[in-house]
């Protein structure tokens, strides 16, 4: 029996399923040790391409490759045995045609083991997102605030606030659903309009800065974290992982100064007993 098949994981149609009713937990990992502490606790692990911005300290997820995302999908498949972990395509990577999408789509799937792969899905998705979906890739979509398209769209801001923006992003959905995706993201957008899309379209929806009106939740983990100075305003901060790791760190490097940590004689009896 092999390693991954010792601990049953959570399947795309298992996902689907929950649509209306357990909320679905979600959120991002990119490394291994990370992955093996989120996957008791989420349904769903997305290797989001905000690896970029939150791990390799790009500006956008535009620098993102695809050999980044498959080194990343390796990472938290090590480190998740439960959870369901599904990779980001990055940006350039599905674009050009259905065939494309789908042979890079492969080979993350086949390199990383991962269940599923993420797209941005404006309407003209649709046909990819069919194609993928019709060859046993399984997609998940992303619709409202598209952080591949902030360039074009003049940078990071919520979508759906005017009647012809609303409109574009509830076709989003549809065009999301109806094509064979799994579930759909929702990012940044109004509560009222979240809820009319998550009772509109029939498989869950799983918000970011999109309110508790869809089928599940999902945050960049070191957002909720406190890992960072700043944070998006939707979202809320479960830890200040920042300041105790300053404390911690500071605390370390004063007893290396003071020559206290750890005392050599303690060490040498720590490894005469141990060994």
């Amino acid at each position: 029996m092999s390693a991954q098949s010792k601990t049953r994981r959570i399947t795309a149609p298992e996902i689907r399923a929950r649509k209306g009713g357990e909320p679905v937990v979600c959120l991002t990992a990119y490394d291994a040790p990370m992955a093996r502490l989120l996957d008791p606790h989420c349904d769903l692990l997305l290797v989001g391409d905000s690896v970029g911005m939150v791990v390799h300290g790009l500006d956008s997820t535009i620098g993102v490759t695809l050999e980044m995302m498959i080194l990343h999908g390796q990472a938290v498949m090590r480190g998740a045995k439960r959870a369901l972990v599904a990779v980001d395509m990055p940006f350039g990577s599905y674009e050009r045609s259905p065939q494309q999408a789908f042979d890079n789509a492969a080979r993350i799937m086949s390199e990383t083991g991962c269940q599923a792969i993420k797209i941005e899905s404006g309407t003209y998705a649709a046909e990819t997102i069919d194609f993928m979906a019709q060859r046993s890739i399984p997609v998940i979509g992303h619709i409202g605030l598209r952080p591949q398209a902030a360039l074009a769209e003049g940078g990071f801001k919520a979508k759906g606030r005017t009647d012809v923006e609303r409109q574009r992003v509830i076709d989003e959905a549809a065009a999301t659903a109806d094509a064979g995706a799994f579930a759909i993201v929702i990012e940044g957008v109004a509560e009222d309009l979240a809820r009319e899309i998550t009772q509109t379209v029939s498989v869950p929806t799983i918000g970011i800065g999109a309110s508790a009106a869809c089928d599940g939740q999902i945050l960049v983990t070191p957002d909720m974290l406190g890992v960072f100075e700043w944070t998006p305003k939707f979202v809320k901060r479960y830890d200040n992982m920042a300041e105790r790791t300053d404390a911690a760190v500071a605390l370390y490097a004063q007893e290396v100064r003071n020559r206290s940590f750890p005392a050599g004689e303690q060490v040498y009896n720590l490894v005469r007993k141990d060994g």
